[in-house]
């Protein structure tokens, strides 16, 4: 029996490795001072890779849950690692069409099936702390960039942007393989000492879930389309704010660029720390109200921020804005697995995540065209504080779906989930 905390540790491993992609910016004035290339063409490679790591999630979603974690691991592994190193090989190529490839293309597939197969794992190994578990791996994502931009600008000073492909894709490929190797599935019926599915004075009962669907089925609910609506408004608000913290920070409350620069980079703990924070506190007051809380909170933020001119406030408003668009990324497969059980878990995340790439698009280019029009942001943010309010009634909708089936279950399929509710408060 392999332990569990070791298999949390192999997926923040993977998550750790594919997450460096947020640091991509250490290499955009290198190669647009290199090759003369612009700004729009070195960003395209980025926002080409995380349009691969949506579309990839989704369609490889059913690949993880027939093979596994560790054949999907390694899928993974070979797409990222060959990816980052064969991009080496397109920057000695001068070749902006072959980086695309690389690291757009096999690299954005390597993030998508990286991504869910680890988190499906995990959700499955701690039916106790889902929100915990996955909290880790997520946030081993977000705080990837941090861990991997000092690294990335020491090699590119010492040995070169080729070089410094080289050597990431090999390193990241051989921790990638590594963590893969020790993923598994538990055994069938598995649950953690202490725990039993009875709670008949054997040990502490698991709340069971509501479901178990396929992808297939889940697609077919109200549920499934309330939680991609969720994080696509949540990710949508959130990320528009992250594209723009920087001149937003200038604009609002009179930031020197030194000053923006340096809140954008202390900005990013709040975002690691909130993807493991919301994620645990989710399995102590439950996930619809963590997701309701998201939007309470950031209603009046988002309705506020262009009026705030002190900088402590501003501070504050801005740090919630990123814990809760990281806690956002980090419920959502507990969430899932509440609602839809652990059968094809990691084929409904893959689903789900298309509201990541659809909302990576949306947010900025939005936030943008309002800049270009009006002069200022402050037009957005009005606009996103009324999407959260959408938002919250959605998730205060989907309460009604759950006790809807509560119901059904208690009557029917699942009879001994009535009256169980604490995980969906």
């Amino acid at each position: 029996m392999k332990n569990r905390w070791l298999i949390a540790l192999s997926a923040v491993g993977i998550h750790i490795s594919i997450g460096s992609v947020y640091a991509w910016s250490n290499f955009t004035t290198p190669l647009m001072d290199t090759f003369g290339w612009s700004a729009k063409q070195v960003q395209f490679t980025f926002s080409l890779a995380i349009l691969f790591l949506g579309l990839s999630a989704a369609f490889m979603g059913h690949f993880v849950e027939k093979h596994g974690p560790r054949k999907s691991g390694l899928v993974a592994a070979t797409f990222f690692g060959v990816g980052i190193f064969g991009s080496g090989f397109a920057v000695n190529a001068e070749s902006l069409t072959l980086l695309y490839l690389f690291y757009g293309v096999l690299g954005g597939i390597g993030l998508g099936v990286g991504y869910i197969a680890p988190v499906s794992t995990l959700v499955r190994w701690f039916p106790d702390r889902r929100g915990l578990a996955t909290g880790l791996a997520i946030m081993g994502f977000g705080f990837a960039a941090a861990i991997a931009s000092p690294i990335m600008n020491k090699l590119i000073g010492s040995v070169g942007i080729a070089n410094t492909f080289f050597i990431l894709g090999a390193s990241y490929f051989v921790i990638m393989v590594l963590s893969s190797l020790y993923l598994e599935k538990p055994p069938e019926g598995w649950l953690p000492k202490g725990f039993s599915a009875t709670g008949n004075g054997k040990g502490k009962k698991v709340i069971q879930d509501l479901a178990q669907l396929t992808a297939n089925e889940a697609i077919k609910t109200r549920r499934f389309y309330y939680l991609w609506l969720m994080l696509f408004i949540n990710v949508t608000c959130g990320i528009a704010v992250i594209s723009a913290m920087k001149p937003l920070a200038v604009e609002s409350i009179g930031l020197t660029t030194e000053a923006a620069a340096a809140l954008v980079g202390a900005l990013g703990i709040a975002n690691g720390l909130g993807r493991i924070g919301w994620a645990t506190i989710s399995d102590y007051i439950g996930r619809p109200n963590t997701y309701t809380a998201f939007f309470v909170l950031q209603i009046p933020i988002f309705f506020l921020l262009p009026t705030v001119t002190s900088k402590f406030i501003y501070g504050i408003m801005v740090v919630i804005v990123y814990a809760c668009y990281g806690g956002g990324f980090a419920s959502i497969p507990a969430y899932i697995g509440d609602l839809f059980g652990t059968k094809q878990l990691g084929a409904i995340h893959g689903y789900i995540l298309t509201a990541w790439s659809a909302a990576g698009l949306a947010g900025p280019l939005f936030a943008a065209y309002i800049k270009d029009k009006t002069g200022s942001y402050a037009g957005s943010l009005t606009f996103f504080a009324g999407l959260f309010v959408i938002a919250l009634v959605v998730s205060l909708l989907v309460r009604i779906d759950i006790r809807q089936l509560q119901e059904k279950n208690a009557q029917s399929v699942y009879p001994s989930m009535a009256g169980e509710n604490a995980q969906f408060k």
